[in-house]
């Protein structure tokens, strides 16, 4: 059971991860500090992505499943639902590419918009 709910506990951790890889660059629009930590987050995302390599918290959630004697990852919603996000092990290398390459242009367009907004208040303290 312990073990069980660790997994779930790494499952949810990951998922959280990715929702702050993908939208943290709003968290920095309001919240200077956690420009740094999101741009790790996002460099992290888009190696584990282009380089096709596997995050190892999907090992550490295996093995924790192993341990708690679950033969597969039947179960609940967020094992249904969000398990095909996080472990797409069916993708294609040009689609993990691909989803890379979007996790930095949607950075892009909050990060260009940041410093555009920085810049709008410096001129106008200026002036």
């Amino acid at each position: 059971m312990l073990y069980r709910v660790l997994a779930e506990l790494v499952l949810i951790f990951h998922f959280g991860s990715v929702l702050f890889m993908v939208l943290g660059g709003l968290l920095v629009l309001r919240w200077r500090l956690v420009l740094w930590p999101h741009l790790a987050a996002v460099l992290w995302g888009v190696l584990v992505q282009c380089a096709n390599w596997t995050c190892p918290l999907t090992p550490l959630e295996n093995r924790l499943r192993g341990l708690g004697g679950e033969a597969g990852y039947e179960g609940g919603f967020v094992e249904h639902y969000v398990r095909a996000v996080l472990y797409p092990e069916h993708l294609t290398y040009s689609f993990r590419f691909t989803l890379g390459v979007l996790l930095i242009v949607i950075n892009l367009f909050v990060y260009a918009y940041l410093v555009f907004r920085m810049r709008r208040a410096v001129r106008a303290r200026l002036a």
